[in-house]
């Protein structure tokens, strides 16, 4: 069994993590969860127990994970603190501010012989492994195009931030997710374009970004805005023979956003209706249209990983240069923000 706790007991841990780190009752043992304040807004998880006391969790010796889910400004500095007391870490997105930071964690973990990683647990999103099943395939031909869209209509959301900060930037928040996706499927790119921007105006939320990846021939585009009444697809490929787009997101989070957990048989799993299309014409010149069957998000994969790389000496499932090679990514399209 890999024992774990947590530091941070918010919307983050009892949304994204928790429902999934239970989930592999096998594998992994909850033990403790540390919040600052105490207050309890979530169900309490039976035999789990909950604290103020840093110590309860770095005096432990049965605890061999942290997984860290605070506000983000505090991920370098609470991560740091669990490694200096000598347990292993998870950390929530975006792992740092600076690639800098991010990467004195990744050094400070290997002179201790402890494990750090972040947590990214879009890569296990259904729309986008049924979009690298599309690809795979290999009926699209080569490659041309691949448009990402994680769009909201929110504007309430911009319009209540009155400075601009990375903990609310739409880049460091989103972008975090769709970069990593980009760098786990395809690799580092031969060039980057960003346009990010502050629709609101100066020192203003940053709340839209459009980021132009090139692979030699091929362009993938990460974009998302605060201000989209009607949401672009999730993703839309395009190859030399045809194209696949598929328009709705994963459904994990939204089940999840109404209490309809992992424990039942259908949670996250698409309707024929959110199915995605492929249109393409074959080696003989015929045409198809046709849906493609939703490939099963599951969350929990990434805590599999985990457990696969404390408990059995796996390599990790989010390598070290994919984190730092987003993080830089993210710092420096935020140095190109503009209004």
């Amino acid at each position: 069994m890999l024992t774990i706790a947590y530091i941070g007991n918010g919307k983050s841990a009892n949304r994204y993590h928790l429902p999934f780190a239970l989930k592999l009752k096998d594998q992994i043992k909850v033990k403790t969860i540390y919040s600052r304040s105490g207050r309890q807004n979530w169900q309490p998880i039976a035999d789990v127990h909950y604290t103020t006391t840093l110590a309860d969790i770095y005096e432990d010796p049965d605890i061999q994970l942290v997984v860290v889910s605070t506000p983000s400004h505090t991920h370098y500095s609470v991560a740091k603190d669990v490694l200096n007391h000598g347990k292993n870490v998870l950390v929530e997105k975006p792992f740092t501010e600076t690639s800098a930071e991010a990467r004195e964690l990744f050094e400070l973990a290997k002179q201790k012989h402890l494990f750090i990683q972040c947590y990214q647990n879009r890569r296990f999103d259904s729309d986008y492994l049924t979009t690298q099943k599309v690809i795979e395939s290999g009926v699209l031909g080569d490659l041309l195009e691949v448009e990402m869209h994680f769009d909201y209509f929110r504007p309430e959301v911009p319009t209540n931030v009155d400075h601009f900060s990375l903990d609310t930037s739409y880049l460091y928040g989103h972008a975090c997710h769709t970069l990593d996706q980009v760098i786990a499927y395809f690799g580092e790119p031969d060039d980057v374009h960003y346009d990010v921007r502050q629709l609101l105006g100066s020192d203003r939320m940053n709340d839209y970004f459009d980021i132009d990846l090139y692979y030699g021939a091929l362009k993938v585009s990460v974009k998302s805005s605060y201000f989209r009444i009607k949401s672009r697809p999730s993703f839309v490929v395009y190859g030399k023979k045809g194209m696949f787009v598929k328009a709705t997101k994963d459904r994990q989070e939204y089940d999840l956003k109404h209490f309809y957990m992992p424990n039942h048989a259908d949670f996250g799993i698409d309707q024929p209706e959110n199915y995605g299309t492929l249109t393409y014409i074959d080696d003989a010149g015929q045409y198809h249209e046709e849906a493609v069957v939703s490939e099963v998000g599951d969350y929990s994969r990434v805590y599999a990983g985990v457990y696969d790389s404390i408990i059995n000496g796996q390599p990790k499932l989010v390598k070290d240069e994919e984190t730092l090679l987003q993080v830089k990514m993210l710092e420096t399209g935020i140095q190109q923000c503009r209004h």
